[in-house]
């Protein structure tokens, strides 16, 4: 298949699967061993067009990063917690990422890693589903500490391929009894720091080989799938935040079962 087609796709992918529970991670490399090509080979790619999905979120929530941005200038106490909460949920994985790098490397090239994990994580959102007792919605500044900590320690489940970052973060809060619109916009905002951090270790480490020429994947496909998953983001956050305030996730854990079902059936049989 073309690059440039195959860049396109991926990032139609990303920008509608970065923010629900079905880990976007996993249908990249789903969708990369489908098309025939090696895992490893777009590890780079899949990573950082990511950052596309990211600004949707910037973009989207402009105002809230604006505000919280003067309002630490100004010590504000709303936006200093804001702030407080965002680096509690995101230190666990940027420490843990870090520590075990190369392990994940080897794991991000794994399809049967990311069969079997979209049938645990989506058994695991059905039963959250079922037993949680989200309570009010309030704004992530309001949050405890020990919660947003806890969200965070959630987060580093989403290591493994096909567990879901959003879903991680999402499950882990309605756990702790947060409420389905607050655990949904903070696994947004957390992702701002997460996948930057993400992107930039693997740019930092393949950055030389693309400049050679001598990666699959260029700067011309990297930039084609950054521009369509941010378009595909921005449409899919503005509709995720309605469709499980009156849904629920428990859709999404049904998908993730009967996908990794078909994964693992079609992996078996190649």
């Amino acid at each position: 298949m073309d690059l440039t087609l195959t860049a396109i796709l991926l990032g139609i992918v990303e920008g509608l699967t970065e923010f629900v529970p079905v880990s976007s991670t996993g249908h990249l490399i789903l969708a990369t061993e489908l098309f025939g090509y090696d895992a490893h080979q777009w590890a780079m790619f899949n990573v950082v067009i990511q950052l596309g999905a990211i600004l949707a979120v910037v973009v989207q929530y402009w105002r809230t990063f604006w505000s919280a941005g003067i309002g630490m200038f100004r010590l504000e106490r709303g936006s200093l917690l804001f702030v407080r909460n965002i680096l509690a949920a995101f230190l666990p994985s940027a420490i843990l990422g870090l520590l075990l790098k190369d392990y994940i490397d080897v794991l991000l090239g794994s399809p049967s890693v990311v069969a079997w994990a979209l049938i645990l994580g989506g058994i695991a959102i059905l039963m959250i589903e079922k037993n949680a007792h989200p309570g009010p919605e309030q704004g992530v500044a309001e949050l405890p500490l020990k919660q947003a900590l806890g969200v965070g320690l959630a987060q580093c489940l989403a290591m493994v391929p096909g567990v879901s970052r959003s879903g991680a973060t999402i499950m882990g809060a309605l756990a702790m009894g947060i409420g389905r619109k607050t655990a949904a916009e903070l696994s947004f905002f957390l992702a701002v720091p997460t996948m930057v951090g993400a992107s930039t270790l693997e740019l930092l480490g393949g950055h030389e080989e693309i400049a050679q020429g001598v990666a699959t994947v260029g700067w011309d496909e990297i930039a084609i799938g950054f521009i369509v998953s941010f378009v595909v983001a921005l449409i899919v956050i503005r509709a995720f935040i309605a469709y499980v305030s009156r849904r629920g996730f428990s859709p999404f854990g049904w998908y993730r079962i009967v996908l990794g079902a078909v994964a693992v059936a079609w992996l078996a049989l190649r």
